[in-house]
């Protein structure tokens, strides 16, 4: 056996000598030299001789002979940091060992205050972070990691302290501007005390930088500190900052922060760069995009002079004069010429295919790759691409990704180099033997600034091309999925633009995304895509662990193959026979008539894919199958009508109604899997993929491609739970709907609430409830009745959702007509299965006086649509009279009609808010102006419907507050509103009846509240302050002072009313009145509450004394006093003690004797001039 010790010892002299060879170069030249000794700057002669004298020994072997030489010889330092460079490029071993070697320098440099373990620390970490990311940290990094925490070797003691700072210092005469900016940016930690070292070297490297012309106030918005670069001009970091910030625009909806705070603290840069850059003349599309939506928000937020956007504009509209021909969309890339910008990277990348016959020379690969990476830099007019791309997110828009066009003329010739590059290899090795290039050169893709452009490319391909893609296009894209979803872990996370989740996407998550089933095109493209993509990985990773495997496959990815390939080949649908074992399909795929259906259904037999789709991250459950089915667009699908029901009906009832849960299925439970149904069908209803393909822009109830067949079998479905075996027996005893259940689940889970988005979010999930609800047969709602039982069917799941959802979302007091029609739709099948069925009725709509009167009233405001079809499907399916209590909402809508007319008004059925609901929406649809008349008519028994009828009154008008353009049926414009509450008013005081209770309602079984606050929704209850000082001008304030009550219930109204106001609920009715202000204070907050305040002040002196004994309670529970302690004054609690003096409470509260914002905080206050000066 021959020892290699002589020649190890031959090549350990050869490279010294290399090293050593005319040291002629001080520190300072190679501090300002070194970024010209890249690898790929460095002769090839000198790498190559490198890279032989590497192959005999071993990393550690090379890195400790470097440490050896620097240690005890003068060196040649271009030969030494040249030699850095190719050691970490070629030998992926080295990175690690490099990055040690570099710790224990800068430790002995500390502990010893050696300078040159400090410059050799340096210009080492320098020299491989000129590399890129891929190799080793950007330089700054390192020296945040260095330097930046109190772990660092540095902060040991003062003298260390003075150590660092004198280096550094003497540094800055030599070192490139980029350097000092990432010391300044990202300084070291420093205790308190040393300050001053800190600061003095700050004040001299920002006096070098203004030296150099160099500016930290020009630098970029969004500019990469982790580069070892010059500095970019501003002008050119200002274009890459525009992108950065039309993609935070798209994503937000809002002006980007850095952008607002760079119009106010960095000025110069603002005016100088980033505006002129933002605003480059060009041709305005037809929709506005992200930038023009951006333009416009600056220029409204008046962060735009207006002489510069007058003048964009009009470059502009030449622009359009000038217009050029649009170019053909497409991944074409032409014939590069060698002089062009695009020549010299396209040289490297003919040169890194030369290389790749030989997959052995892993050094070669990585050589070629280097100089590929930093040509990448230069072809995008920017420096090496060493900043890193993780620890941070990627902005994109799926629907409309864009590119300049240098961007995507270097991605298409990388990205077709690669696909390329890729069928050569597999032309004589399969990918498990094609060596490291693949990994390489995606790597080389990474960085901070180029991913972003690459992710980009392969969206607007993948997502708005796939089908038009070649095959070898379709092959190299997938390998390149492939190698970019291996390195995910150090790849930063991707957020796009609707439809999307709101969360970041990982980047195998990304690419899933952009493969749809919509059309017969997209979905045949997904299936060559997932083809490809599996089957490289199983070839590249077949002799890795199962582990491994699945790691660098995307679940989604394989789910969306078993989808397709199910839904497209009936004879995938059948068991496997064990004897199938292919092998994977990617040596046919690579051949120019690979037939893609066949190597599909190949995948899908062969048995190592079969043994993955058993781990349980692989597992297609039904839900989904059922996310992925409801994408399909029926009217261009690649299956029939008929196909598609077909296999619908097999997916749900032969494959995943029988399958156990724990492989996605529902363990036979037909009701488990109309539950998951219906709650995939909210989500999809509610996502932005329901949106983007339909121009009706109404909230939920848009049109939704996909989801009419799968509603379908919903239907089909529940009324197979209805008419089964499933359905519940006569005799058992009542259960709740699933349906119910799946509701009340999910409605727990949303954010509880009265702010803007609660309430919209809240309002979109239940009109899809509503939606399913009305497409669903109606005996839901009702339930069924028990047989041989006088018992009513069970309504307890829908009366709760009315009372505690619905109420809060109906117009006024009813629900609309379709829900109502439905519910008594389902009140009249529930009737024809039971035995009594007048009895049924009767039970069901005297429940519902009691625990859901919402239904009742909606009954009579849609009455006249309701009756003939109740009166005709009574008679004909059960040939009798209609029950009691039908026939009682008849005789409140003939009594409501009858007191509008001339003669004797009918007699009112009880109770008396049912004919108190029945004459208010009578008036409602009489629309008179005036009903004094009519309501003088009504005799001793209508003092109690009076009251009531005051109460739909005060729901009416606060309706035509909130919404002033409702259905005409359902709301009036606020002055009739008005005029027919004061009418109320004025006939109850006329009477001397009682009102007040109407504004203490309370939820006691049995009180009047328990009724009332069914019928309204909480906000009208909550706005009833509102609409009690509304109609102040129409008090009889000698009347109401007499009542013991009256004080009481003004003064709680008044604090509520404030509270609404500090709250912001009284905005909307602000926006009402400023269209229309016809009463003074009408519909006015600011007015309401100065004229009630006043109104107050007038009316204490005259209460009797009785009626202040419940004041101070009012006033410690509806915490006035915190309100007035916050203005160190208690207005009310100063007026009500000197009530034994004639005038004393009015003069204490007068507006002289109160300083200004007593009735609000200072910090509440909208302002001088507002509600603070118009209560003080």
């Amino acid at each position: 056996m021959i020892s290699t010790d002589p020649p190890k010892r031959f090549f350990s002299h050869t490279l010294t000598q290399v090293l050593t060879h005319k040291p002629v170069l001080r520190v300072s030249d190679a501090v300002q030299m070194q970024k010209e000794w890249s690898f790929a700057k460095t002769h090839p002669l000198l790498t190559g001789l490198y890279r032989r004298l590497f192959t005999m020994l071993s990393p550690e072997e090379l890195v400790g002979h470097l440490q050896e030489v620097l240690e005890t010889h003068e060196v040649n330092w271009q030969h030494v940091l040249s030699c850095v460079s190719t050691l970490v490029i070629c030998l992926p071993e080295a990175q690690q060992l490099v990055k040690d070697w570099v710790a224990r320098l800068l430790a002995r440099a500390f502990e010893n205050c050696d300078l040159d373990s400090m410059v050799t620390a340096f210009l080492v970490v320098r020299q491989a972070a000129l590399e890129g990311p891929s190799v080793f940290p950007s330089y700054a990094d390192w020296f945040q990691a260095s330097f930046g925490s109190s772990r660092g070797s540095h902060c040991c003691s003062k003298k260390t302290l003075v150590f660092l700072f004198k280096f550094l210092s003497d540094l800055v005469p030599f070192e490139a501007p980029r350097y000092m900016q990432a010391h300044i940016l990202h300084p070291p930690l420093v205790p308190s005390k040393y300050r001053s070292l800190l600061t003095d070297y700050v004040t001299l490297a920002k006096t070098r930088l203004a030296d150099l012309k160099v500016s930290l106030e020009n630098m970029g918005l969004y500019e990469d500190l982790s580069s070892a670069r010059d500095v970019t001009e501003p002008h050119s970091q200002a274009h890459q900052d525009v992108e950065k910030a039309i993609a935070v625009f798209e994503h937000t909806g809002r002006i980007p922060s850095a952008v607002m705070e760079a119009s106010i603290f960095r000025r110069p840069y603002y005016t100088a760069h980033f505006l002129p850059a933002l605003l480059t003349p060009r041709v305005l599309p037809k929709t506005p995009d992200p930038r023009a939506a951006l333009i416009e928000s600056l220029r409204r937020a008046d962060k735009i002079p207006p002489s510069l956007y007058s003048a964009y504009c009009q470059a502009c509209s030449t622009a359009e004069e000038k217009k050029p021909e649009s170019a053909a969309p497409g991944m074409k890339v032409e014939a590069v010429c060698a002089e062009g910008p695009l020549g010299p990277l396209a040289a490297a990348l003919r040169e890194l295919r030369a290389a790749m016959t030989d997959p052995t020379q892993y050094d070669v690969v990585a050589a070629r790759v280097a100089v590929v990476s930093e040509r990448l830099g230069a072809a995008l007019g920017r420096a090496e691409e060493d900043g890193s791309s993780g620890g941070s997110q990627i902005q994109l828009s799926v629907l409309t990704p864009g590119l300049e066009q240098q961007e995507r003329e270097v991605a298409d010739l990388l990205l077709t180099c690669f696909c390329q590059n890729l069928i050569v290899a597999s032309s004589f090795a399969s990918p498990d033997r094609q060596g490291p290039w693949a990994s390489r050169l995606v790597t080389a893709m990474c960085g901070r600034r180029l991913l972003p452009v690459v992710l980009t490319r392969l969206c607007q391909l993948l997502r708005h091309q796939g089908p038009s893609l070649s095959a070898s296009h379709v092959l190299g894209l997938a390998a390149l999925v492939v190698h970019l979803a291996e390195s995910r872990s150090v790849l930063p996370e991707v957020r796009v633009g609707l439809p999307a989740p709101a969360e970041g996407l990982s980047v195998a998550e990304f690419f899933s995304s952009l493969l749809t089933f919509r059309t017969s095109e997209t979905s045949l493209f997904c299936l060559k895509f997932c083809t490809a993509v599996i089957s490289y990985s199983l070839c590249k990773y077949s002799s890795l662990s199962r582990d491994t495997l699945c790691s660098c496959l995307s679940p989604a990815l394989v789910k969306k193959f078993q989808f397709i390939i199910l839904r497209l080949f009936p004879e995938a649908r059948d068991p496997l026979c064990p004897e199938d074992t292919a092998d994977p399909p990617w040596r046919p795929l690579c051949r120019p008539s690979a037939d893609w259906q066949q190597a599909a259904l190949c995948l899908w037999k062969q048995r190592t894919f079969q043994e993955l789709l058993k781990e349980k991250e692989f597992h297609l459950t039904y839900r989904d199958w059922l996310r992925l089915e409801l994408e399909i667009q029926p009217e261009v699908d690649c299956l029939s009508d008929t196909e598609r029901w077909d296999f619908q009906q097999w997916a749900i009832h032969e494959y995943f109604l029988p399958r156990p849960s724990a492989v996605g299925g529902c363990d036979g439970d037909l009701q488990v899997a109309c539950a998951v149904l219906v709650d995939v069908l909210i989500d999809f209803r509610q996502s932005s993929r329901s949106y983007s393909y339909s121009e009706n822009s109404d909230l939920v109830l848009s049109g939704c491609p996909g989801n009419r067949d799968i509603f379908s079998r919903l239907q089909e479905m529940a009324a197979g739970l209805e008419q089964g075996p499933g359905a519940p027996r006569s005799g058992s005893p009542p259960q709740g709907h699933f349906l119910f259940g799946v509701f009340r689940r999910r409605l727990q889970a949303l954010a509880s609430g009265w702010d803007v988005a609660a309430r919209l979010q809240r309002q979109r999930e239940l009109l899809v409830y509503k939606w399913i609800l009305l497409g669903l047969p109606p005996s839901i709602v009702v339930g069924r009745p028990q047989a041989g039982r006088p018992a009513a069917p069970d309504c307890t799941e829908f009366f709760h959702l009315v009372n505690s959802e619905l109420r809060n979302f109906s117009h006024g007091s009813a629900l609309t007509h379709d829900l109502t029609v439905h519910f008594f739709r389902g009140l009249l099948s529930a009737c024809l299965q039971s035995g009594d069925p007048s009895l049924t009725a009767d039970l069901v709509l005297t429940a519902c006086q009691t625990e859901c009167p919402l239904v009742l009233t909606s009954a009579l405001l849609w009455w006249p649509r309701l009756e003939p079809e109740l009166r005709s499907r009574w008679r004909r399916c059960l040939q009798g009279p209609l029950p009691q209590e039908l026939q009682r909402l008849w005789e409140a809508q003939r009594f409501g009609r009858s007191c509008l007319l001339p003669d004797t008004a009918s007699p009112a059925p009880g109770p008396a808010w049912l004919s108190a609901a029945a004459l208010y929406f009578e008036i409602q649809r009489a629309g008179k102006d005036s009903v004094k008349s009519q309501l003088e008519r009504l005799g001793c028994q209508g003092e109690e419907l009076l009251v009531f009828l005051f109460f739909f009154s005060l729901m009416g008008l606060l309706s035509s507050h909130l919404t002033p353009h409702g259905r005409p049926r359902q709301a009036v414009d606020t002055p009739k509103a008005l005029d027919i509450c004061a009418e109320i008013l004025g006939c109850l005081e006329k009477r001397r009846v009682s009102w007040l209770v109407l504004f203490q309602l309370t939820e006691t079984g049995g009180s009047l509240g328990h009724v009332l606050l069914r019928l309204a929704p909480d906000q009208y209850v909550r706005l009833l302050p509102f609409a009690f000082y509304s109609l102040l001008s129409y008090f009889d304030e000698d009347a109401l002072t007499r009542e013991d009550a009256f004080l009481h219930v003004a003064v709680d109204m008044y604090l509520k009313l404030i509270r609404l106001f500090v709250a912001g609920e009284t905005g909307a009715l602000s926006t009402v009145a400023s269209r229309s202000r016809e009463r003074r204070g009408q519909g006015d907050p600011v007015g309401l509450i100065t004229e009630a305040r006043r109104f107050l002040l007038r009316s204490i002196p005259r209460c009797p004394k009785e009626s202040f004994s419940n004041v101070a309670e009012v006033t410690r529970r509806r915490s006035l006093c915190c309100v007035c302690r916050r203005a160190n004054e208690s207005a009310v609690d100063t007026a009500l003690p000197l009530r034994g003096e004639p005038g004393g409470a009015a003069l204490a509260l007068w507006p002289g004797h109160l300083p200004a914002g007593l009735w609000l905080p200072a910090s509440l206050s909208p302002g001088p001039g507002c509600l603070g000066a118009a209560l003080g």
